[in-house]
């Protein structure tokens, strides 16, 4: 077995490399760019090389500099992880010219397969079913237009290297076309060095599901059943589950015989994901073959017991595979969540900044409900502006689908980050609507669930319930150490804006009383103290944690997805603030703001332009995704706040309008 390997690549991934060769008794070397020199991956390494300045193309796309590095410290083989080089077959035949092991599939299956355009010419040829669409290499934006005339709207433009949800955009007119290809080109080249484009027909309400495969260097391909991917923002996965609630035994044998047969038909010799497009009815389409190890691995390790890592690395080495198909069965049901550092509240824009606190839920691999954290951060560290906005990945398996649901509901309770915005609110009120917990999925499900973006949910009775009893338990503590003399039971509660009458008693466990609606609540095993940011505690035999701050006036409430601002009141300042004129917000109905902090890549316009509703007016990157900001109303341009070049905050002024 090897001795030591390289990993080309950073964050979550690189971390998780590292843990199965330390298993392995294999030694580690990471390279790291600029903005990765504190990182965990780099901490936790035998070694560290540095490539670079934190853009990609200037360090973790580099051969050269992952070459030297591999010369420097001897390693006798190279994991690329996910994304940046795991699929390029140059890279792969660089290394195997320089004696260096490559931790993939040999270069004819990369080339086969992993171009998004060539693998749907080679599925073609095999006669496996693909979606429609134009197989070839598209000239301009005017011949992106004739052809997506010719398939008919809506498309989708994506790049022919592309992955991780990068590169792509769904057209459903001309002028999507006209706008996108141009942004689509640009994003392809600065992610993956290569700005070929294809076009293909966009099924509307399909379900994504990939099947995992794994090959040896003996001819021996396998599959590791399938991922359901369909929940998804932007073309990026965001929740992905295994098995799929849609398959049957049938379709899940064809889907799998046909990944396995067109891995074999390239001698494929590692892992790698045959992704299918998928009907409601179960009938399926060709995507595309990723040729590396994919992000949401771990629900696939979770229902089969299988290291895919190891498997790799065992692979790569020469040995054969140590399983045959009727060896592999599914055992349970896994979902993984994917943290990311966004703004639900607000279109689910980029969010950078530090990790003021990262405190996420305790993991566990042998109990009846697992819980399992891939993450490449800690407390304190960055997430830039520069490489994908993946806080972790947080994964729960139960012997059934509804307990992993409900399992991942509660991990989320307990996952608590400070410092920047995440989407952690979004992903729990996913897993408490109906929809989801029924199965009844499709690429669409955020877009139909969220038509008018996330703007957290409703409470519950329970969470109603459980926001007040939180709040009284607040309010005593504090006032128990600041004015007990002011200590009472019967108290107001005001929870956004509606009256409640409780009275509160301390017991063997404290006693919330509903008075008028005939209900007592026990909240017992409380775990909270003045300044820690969670509430947890058992309210009617129910374990939850809170997220709470206090506010101007009384407390900020969180749970799950549901958010409220709840007031402990005697009655008569209950009566007064009643009385209070409420606040205004402020008016920016004339500026066009930056809603994400990144880097101007175009401001198109300039003072005393006439601009309409809808106009594109710049274009700012973050996070390696170009985003197009538009008007919102008519008007003509005062003043420009930025030009192309400039580096932009959240709520920056872009644009006043006159």
């Amino acid at each position: 077995m090897f001795s030591k390997i390289l990993i080309a690549n950073r964050g979550e991934i690189a971390v998780r490399i590292i843990k199965t060769c330390r298993r392995m008794g294999i030694a580690t070397v990471v390279v790291y760019s600029d903005a990765d020199a504190d990182s965990l991956a780099v901490e936790m390494a035998d070694e560290a090389v540095h490539i670079g300045p934190p853009a990609a193309s200037e360090s973790y796309l580099v051969a050269d500099k992952i070459v030297d590095a591999v010369r420097q410290t001897g390693a006798q083989a190279v994991h690329p992880g996910f994304g940046f080089l795991s699929e390029n077959a140059g890279f792969a035949r660089r290394l195997a010219a320089e004696g260096i092991v490559f931790i993939g599939p040999n270069p004819h299956a990369i080339e086969a397969m992993g171009d998004k355009i060539e693998s749907k010419k080679f599925a073609t040829k095999a006669g496996i079913s693909v979606v429609p669409g134009h197989v070839g290499e598209i000239d301009d934006t005017a011949h992106a237009v004739k052809i997506s005339e010719e398939i008919g709207y809506p498309v989708m433009l994506k790049a022919s290297a592309g992955g991780g949800g990068k590169g792509i955009r769904v057209a459903w007119n001309r002028k999507d076309v006209q706008e996108g290809f141009p942004a689509v080109k640009a994003e392809a080249k600065s992610s993956f060095g290569d700005d070929r484009i294809f076009i293909e027909k966009f099924i509307e309400s399909p379900r994504h599901i990939e099947i995992q495969v794994l090959g040896d260097k003996h001819g021996h391909v396998v599959h590791l059943f399938e991922r359901e991917c369909s929940i998804q923002r932007r073309n990026q996965k965001v929740i992905e589950e295994a098995p799929s609630p849609l398959l049957d035994a049938k379709t899940r044998k064809a889907m799998g015989d046909q990944a396995v047969a067109l891995a074999s038909a390239v001698n494929y010799d590692s892992a790698g994901t045959v992704e299918f497009v998928a009907g409601q009815d179960r009938s399926f389409f060709f995507l595309e073959m990723n040729t590396r190890l994919q992000v949401e691995h771990p629900v696939t390790e979770l229902i089969t017991g299988v290291d895919l890592v190891e498997q790799m690395i065992r692979s790569a080495y020469g040995e054969p595979l140590p399983f045959a198909q009727k060896d592999l069965k599914i055992d349970g049901w896994a979902i993984e969540s994917r943290i990311y550092a966004e703004d639900p509240y607000r279109g689910f824009l980029p969010s950078i900044g530090r990790l003021v606190r990262y405190d996420p839920p305790a993991e566990d691999d042998t109990g009846p409900i697992r819980v399992r954290n891939d993450a490449g951060v800690r407390e304190g560290d960055e997430i830039s502006m520069f490489y994908d906005p993946m806080i972790s990945k947080l994964s729960t398996w139960a012997p059934e689908r509804i307990a992993a649901i409900d399992a991942m509901g509660r991990a989320l309770e307990d996952f608590h980050i400070e410092g920047l915005g995440h989407n952690v609110p979004f992903l729990a009120a996913v897993m408490d609507q109906e929809r989801f917990r029924s199965g009844k999925l499709s690429t669409n499900y955020i877009k139909d669930e969220f038509p008018d973006g996330f703007h957290g949910t409703a409470a519950t009775e329970f969470q109603r319930d459980l926001m007040a009893a939180v709040a009284c338990a607040m309010h005593r503590v504090v006032t128990r150490r600041a004015a007990p003399q002011l200590m009472r039971d019967d108290w107001i509660v005001i929870e956004n804006g509606e009256r409640r009458s409780v009275r509160v008693t301390n017991g063997a466990a404290l006693t919330v009383e509903f008075l008028g609606e005939g209900r007592t609540l026990r909240l017992e095993d409380i775990d909270w103290r003045p300044g820690k940011p969670t509430f947890a505690g058992v309210l009617d035999g129910r374990a939850f944690t809170a997220r709470v701050r206090p506010a101007a006036e009384g407390f900020v409430i969180r749970h799950r997805g549901a958010q409220a601002s709840v007031l402990v009141l005697t009655p008569r300042s209950a009566e007064l603030h009643e009385k209070l004129p409420p606040k205004k917000a402020a008016d920016t109905s004339k500026m066009v703001l930056s809603p994400m902090p990144g880097l101007v890549v175009t401001l198109d316009v300039v003072p005393g332009q006439q601009v309409r509703a809808g106009e594109a007016v710049a274009v700012v990157e973050a996070m390696k995704m170009q985003n197009i900001i538009r008007a919102e109303r008519d008007g003509v341009v005062k003043t420009v706040g930025a030009k192309a070049g400039d580096s932009v905050a959240a709520d920056e002024v872009l644009v006043e309008f006159a």
